[in-house]
């Protein structure tokens, strides 16, 4: 009878336990309740922490129990392919472009531009409807955050507005 060593990756475990355990730390450190809403900003990390150090849990018991991982195919994806570096970076870049430009051209514009390079990222060539698309959504957001009394800045900075 042959045994086979079988690779246990506790520390998949460990990360996750110890992301849930940051962002308890981090949520535990803001107010758990504000004047005009029943929560307050701390509430929602304190929630995704405690979710994640329990999932992190479940997952060491998994691991534990000797559950295999595998890698799961995805529709219409060819695992012999290289990764597409091209759509790669234009995500990245939309990624961390609010970042750079949200304080000087506002969450509409930032979003539009940001919405444009994921789409065109996954294969879109419709550059005109992804703008109108991520302007739309980022008009939306900055109204939904304005009307909950949610400090974003101005709407179109660059306007004055």
């Amino acid at each position: 009878m042959s045994s086979k060593s079988i690779s246990r990756p506790y520390w998949l475990s460990v990360i996750v336990i110890g992301l849930g355990l940051v962002c308890l730390w981090g949520g535990l450190s803001l107010p758990a309740a504000s004047r005009y809403a029943g929560i307050g900003p701390g509430a929602v990390p304190t929630f995704i922490g405690a979710v994640l150090v329990v999932l992190g849990l479940l997952l060491a018991i998994q691991i534990y129990r000797g559950e295999p991982f595998e890698a799961q195919g995805t529709e219409n994806a060819d695992p012999n392919l290289p990764m597409n570096l091209r759509a790669f970076l234009l995500a990245l870049v939309a990624a961390g472009l609010p970042i750079l430009t949200l304080k000087s051209f506002g969450l509409p514009l930032a979003a539009m531009v940001s919405f444009a390079l994921v789409a065109r990222s996954f294969g879109s060539t419709r550059l005109g409807w992804d703008l109108l698309t991520g302007l739309i959504l980022g008009l939306l957001s900055w109204f939904l955050f304005d009307r909950l009394g949610l400090q974003l800045g101005g709407l179109l900075p660059l306007a004055g507005i």
